[in-house]
């Protein structure tokens, strides 16, 4: 349950559209539900405005079915994240309306109602195609929750010119994930030519010396472009929600 939607039911409750009792039977899961494995945290997106989020990386496929009925149940988006091609099929076949999206490794179910968008639009750039899964799981995540995204991708630091020839969607951007891997360069270059909040991402594309991501995750955090702030390797997904509360944050600016 979001803030909007516990409006709703209070503003119900008042005008008599809704009784005590069904009321209480909206919240009674509230804070939490114990399914004995998991703890779902129905509180989350009235805390951090955006339902718990399912890390499908080491449950099984009826943990993760299990967890995602529950959350549909409410009404919420559901976005599962690190999924494997199994789980998402026993997603997709037993919750009407999710989707897999495979390059990202996302499952996605929207909610019935859009949530309130933020007050500008989010740019996801990739500095290589090998960098694409983490970027897009970084624009289909900001995408579920409530976000304006577009993408920029191949414009890495071994051709500038392919980046400054779109410099002017960098500058009307409300918030920039730099998603890069190697040596990890292109943030600093991107944080150079922008005002807005910049979200490095490194990934773990590169040969030996990249240590699997580190290498660039080091070079993100020396840089010399002020105000970059840098997330985990491949982590796509904390980007998005980074950026996500920065453009909402903006809105209520």
């Amino acid at each position: 349950m979001d803030r909007r939607q516990l409006t709703d039911l209070l503003t119900a409750v008042r005008e008599g559209r809704a009784s005590v009792e069904d009321a209480l039977a909206r919240l009674r899961v509230l804070p939490f539900e114990d399914l004995g494995f998991a703890k779902i945290d129905h509180h989350r997106a009235l805390r951090n405005g955006f339902p718990e989020v399912i890390l499908g990386e080491g449950k099984t496929a009826a943990q993760v079915v299990a967890i995602a009925e529950r959350l549909a149940a409410t009404g919420a988006p559901v976005l599962v994240t690190r999924v494997v091609p199994d789980v998402a099929a026993a997603l997709v076949a037993r919750i009407p309306g999710f989707v897999h999206h495979e390059t990202p490794r996302l499952a996605v179910l929207r909610a019935a109602t859009e949530p309130e968008p933020g007050a500008g639009t989010i740019l996801v750039v990739s500095a290589g195609t090998a960098d694409v899964p983490v970027a897009e799981e970084a624009a289909i995540s900001a995408e579920v929750m409530g976000n304006r995204v577009e993408r920029l991708y191949d414009v890495g630091v071994a051709g500038l010119h392919r980046l400054l020839d779109s410099r002017e969607r960098l500058w009307e951007a409300a918030v920039v994930i730099v998603v890069a891997g190697m040596e990890g360069a292109l943030p600093s270059v991107v944080g150079g030519l922008v005002s807005q909040p910049v979200i490095a991402v490194p990934t773990s594309i590169g040969y030996g010396t990249s240590l699997g991501g580190l290498a660039a995750l080091l070079g993100m955090l020396n840089t010399c472009a002020a105000g970059v702030v840098v997330v985990n390797i491949d982590n796509g997904f904390g980007a998005a929600a980074a950026a996500s509360r920065m453009n909402r944050l903006v809105r209520a600016g």
